[in-house]
């Protein structure tokens, strides 16, 4: 029954253990989902919040790749709204949760080492965005990623003055980008400019004006955007007027684009080569758009700030709520197991309780019938033997003694259960006298010496008693079996000990006997008074033994 209820309570922590994870599942997949269809609305507010909220629950699913994806689009968020160290600190901590050797780990990684390398240059860190331009190339596997990455480490160069360096890498770009004439432009753009800034003579107004075209062409707003930055920088030691030209060029493709950044830019280059009353034009329109949009990108970076903190304290508080459910199951599964336990080892208990009472009852009853035995054997069988050798040996039958022999034996056996106190203490050595010499006859003679009243003065009861029937035990295995026709028995004291030597001229031990219950009540009584028996089986003839015994 133990064992079906343990089973029945590892079932059930299975079972909701089941039910949780699959509940974790679905919610992170509805979170995942939602978070994308906000970034893809340009509703980053609402994405960066349940790009979070996706991420807690990967967590508790233990899906890296799943935190990792988060991660990264929260990184890339931030980045974009001009947040570039909390890019780089969400790009950072993703790095913790992929791994270089899987393949399907790549796409994340050269995503988010491209938004280090973004984050790094907006921050005029150079090298740094060099080395992870790198790190981004080493781990894309498209094509069209790796251009691009290439083009933005170029770009790198080319903002940290490597000109050279830049220009290697675009002119290996240049022909790789035949088919995709807006790369192509974009490519070409950018390898005039490098060759004018390593060489100010040079003409790079063709390829300018070509890569212009191609732009217009193809309508690529973000590429014009450029092309008009490059050819107004050209202009200013060539053309003036024409500089002011390009310059509002990009200024009216920058407010079609939205581009705060770009209109700033063409701002800066008309205030500083336009005439008095436009200068000032322009540089009140500059100070009220830089106004505005310092304002909205510190405003956009509070906000993203606090929901940073209600994820993190809506995270703490679930924490919190998680640790306090775990320390309320924790605390059901240790009463319930204690309570299992008590309930087996109470039953282990009270099974082995019960066996120990029943082995004790045993036992108990073991040596009761033992005792019982062996008081049956010393009282009424040695007994009656005494009083069938007075018979046998006796010429004068004297009825009533024998009687009244025979009337004690019916009275101790009456009492055979009991434990009874031995009478006539102080004359021991008389009762030995009589019990010894009960077994003389006419073909037996018995010598008894040093059998005195102070021998056993000091001796205690218990002792007396199992001394009385040792000796009796002696004495009927030697008229039963010894044939012995002299026997003598010595009694000695040597400081606090008793030593009896008993002889007879008997058979002695015959080879290979058995002893039966007397003489194995005989080792027993001995043990009990701490005593020792010897057997001299050395003498020529008869049989030797030693008892000794301490005095208390």
């Amino acid at each position: 029954m133990i064992r079906l209820y343990i089973l029945l309570a590892i079932v059930f922590l299975i079972y909701c253990k089941s039910n949780q994870q699959k509940k974790k599942e679905k919610e992170a997949n509805s979170f995942h989902d939602q978070a994308y269809a906000y970034r893809n609305a340009y509703k980053t507010d609402s994405a960066f919040i349940f790009f979070a909220k996706a991420k807690e629950l990967f967590l508790q699913r233990k899906d890296s790749i799943g935190v990792a994806n988060c991660l990264v689009n929260s990184a890339i968020i931030s980045t974009n709204i001009g947040d570039y160290f909390g890019g780089q600190e969400l790009s950072l901590d993703a790095l913790s949760y992929l791994n270089t050797e899987k393949k399907e780990d790549q796409a994340y990684l050269h995503s988010n080492y491209n938004n280090l390398a973004i984050a790094s240059e907006r921050l005029r860190n150079y090298e740094e965005a060099i080395k992870f331009y790198d790190l981004a190339i080493k781990f894309a596997t498209d094509s069209s990623a790796i251009l691009l990455y290439l083009n933005n480490k170029a770009n790198a160069y080319q903002g940290a003055k490597q000109y050279k360096n830049a220009l290697n890498i675009y002119n290996k770009l240049l022909h790789r980008t035949n088919n995709d004439q807006t790369a192509y432009a974009r490519v070409l753009s950018n390898i005039a400019i490098t060759k004018w800034q390593l060489n100010q003579n040079y003409n790079a107004l063709p390829e300018l004006r070509k890569a212009l075209y191609i732009r217009q062409k193809e309508n690529d707003l973000w590429g014009l955007n450029s092309s008009y930055d490059y050819i107004t920088d050209y202009y200013v030691k060539h053309d003036i007027d024409s500089t002011l030209h390009y310059a509002k060029k990009m200024l009216a493709n920058a407010q079609q684009l939205n581009s705060a950044d770009d209109q700033l830019f063409a701002l800066q280059k008309l205030i500083k080569f336009s005439p008095k009353p436009d200068r000032d034009t322009y540089f009140e329109r500059y100070l009220t758009l830089d106004d505005s949009l310092q304002t909205a990108r510190n405003l956009a970076k509070n906000r993203f700030a606090l929901i940073k903190f209600e994820t993190e304290k809506h995270k703490s508080d679930n924490l919190v709520l998680q640790k306090q459910n775990s320390e309320k199951t924790y605390q059901i599964i240790i009463i319930t197991t204690v309570s299992l336990l008590v309930l087996i080892l109470g039953a282990f208990w009270y099974r082995k309780r019960q066996q120990h009472l029943k082995i004790t009852a045993e036992k108990t009853i073991k040596e009761n019938q033992l005792r019982t035995s062996k008081k049956v054997h010393d009282v009424v069988a040695n007994g009656l033997y005494r009083v069938m050798a007075e018979i046998e040996n006796e010429d004068q039958l004297d009825k009533d003694r024998i009687l009244d022999k025979i009337e004690v034996m019916y009275e101790k056996s009456r009492d055979i259960s009991y434990d009874q106190e031995m009478d006539n203490l102080n004359n021991f050595h008389e009762t030995l006298n009589r019990l010894l010499s009960s077994f003389k006859s006419s073909n037996v003679e018995i010598k008894i010496k040093g059998n005195t009243r102070a021998l056993w003065r000091k001796v205690s009861t218990k002792v007396l008693y199992e001394v009385e029937h040792i000796l009796q035990e002696l004495m009927v295995n030697m008229a039963k079996h010894s044939q012995a026709t002299s026997v003598s028995l010595t009694f000695e004291h040597n400081q606090q000990e008793i030593t009896i030597h008993y002889r007879d001229n008997g058979v002695g031990l015959i080879k290979g006997i058995e002893f039966k219950n007397g003489l194995t009540n005989t080792g027993t009584r001995i043990n009990n008074i701490s005593g020792s028996i010897t057997f001299d089986t050395q003498t020529e003839r008869g049989l030797a033994i030693h008892i000794s015994f301490p005095i208390s």
